[in-house]
């Protein structure tokens, strides 16, 4: 139960920060039929609060845009599949579920991402193979990774210097 609560939370935050995104979604009817979505799922339960929060503290360690695009596409598949499992005759759960398809395909390059960091933990990294193709990619890795943290530095600097703090 307590998922389905904080679920229904971590929704509404997705739907009011990326609402205006591209179909300017009527914010109060989707309130109202998250509303009727928690009595659904009769998320006044007291269980509700055990273990706290699921989506929304793990939102607030994503900062950069990209980052949380990755993981809002990740939290919108959860939502999706949590609600394969509910009554699609219920006008309620058929409006929520369009909106969060149409936000998923907003956040597509999201949900590639993701695919990518599956892939890569799926790695053998014991396989001699993989080994060899790692080491011949290590010095290319080794750049991105310099080029990435100097470009960080100088975003910083520039901000420090335009900073009046």
């Amino acid at each position: 139960m307590a998922f389905q609560t904080y679920s229904l939370f971590v929704l509404s935050i997705i739907m009011i920060s990326f609402g205006h995104v591209e179909n300017r979604l009527n914010l109060l009817q989707l309130q109202s039929d998250i509303d009727k979505l928690k009595a659904d799922f009769n998320s006044s339960h007291s269980d509700v609060a055990d273990g706290g929060p699921l989506f929304t503290e793990r939102l607030s360690s994503w900062t950069e845009r990209n980052e949380k695009r990755i993981i809002l596409s990740q939290i919108i598949s959860m939502y999706l599949k949590m609600l394969e499992n509910t009554d699609r005759s219920k006008d309620h759960v058929r409006n929520i579920s369009e909106e969060l398809h149409t936000l998923k395909e907003s956040l597509s390059d999201g949900s590639k991402k993701i695919e990518d960091l599956k892939d890569l933990t799926k790695l053998q990294m014991s396989d001699l193979k993989i080994q060899r193709k790692a080491v011949n990619e290590l010095f290319i890795v080794l750049q991105k990774l310099r080029d990435t943290s100097s470009s960080q530095k100088r975003k910083r600097s520039q901000f420090q210097r335009l900073c009046k703090c």
